[in-house]
């Protein structure tokens, strides 16, 4: 069977991120199911001119935000990771106060739970108190929290090359197999 990765899309900026892990999942052979809140469209189709039915058809099954009762919200659903791709803050608050009023928070919920790995790419700055709070929760819990912050050792050409290289990252994070991140090579002897 392979890799399962759950998918969780937010309004926060930052949807490319969202459109890259499904597209490099796909290339992966990793399993990908995606849940995109309301404000996670609108962001989609503001950032990057998509509509909700060309996101979902990159991933393998897709889900409504109010389906509840999906096999996502079910420590039996065997995910192998979970990110939310960007990460709003409302989401972060959600999910450090194991506030499961949809799908994706209850999925969110469901990975700290079972003790799977769950990566939130928080897109917001500068942070506030309660954010930094709520990202120490989420911590504590076992969470990643990753902002999306660019490497520039290696000397990136454009912002394609930095979101390919985070996403990557995430990837290796997840321990999800075929990551391939830009890996840092020591400083070259003057």
């Amino acid at each position: 069977m392979p890799p399962r990765l759950v998918v969780g899309v937010t309004g926060a900026t930052g949807a490319v991120y969202a459109q890259r892990l499904l597209l490099r999942a796909r290339e992966l052979g990793i399993e990908t199911h995606l849940i995109v809140t309301p404000a996670g469209v609108l962001n989609l189709h503001h950032e990057l001119g998509l509509e909700r039915r060309q996101i979902e058809a990159l991933a393998d099954r897709s889900y409504a935000p109010g389906d509840v009762g999906a096999c996502l919200a079910s420590g039996s659903f065997d995910a192998s990771a979970m990110v939310i791709a960007p990460c709003s803050m409302k989401t972060l608050a959600a999910v450090a106060h194991g506030f499961g009023d949809n799908l994706l928070t209850r999925a969110a919920d469901v990975m700290l739970k079972e003790r799977r790995p769950l990566l939130l790419m928080v897109r917001e700055t500068p942070f506030n108190l309660a954010h930094l709070r709520n990202m120490c929760a989420v911590t504590e819990m076992g969470g990643i929290v990753f902002p999306p912050l660019p490497a520039f050792y290696h000397r990136p050409a454009s912002i394609d090359e930095m979101v390919a290289d985070t996403v990557e990252r995430v990837l290796q994070m997840l321990r999800l197999p075929g990551a391939d991140p830009q890996r840092w090579q020591g400083l070259k002897p003057a």
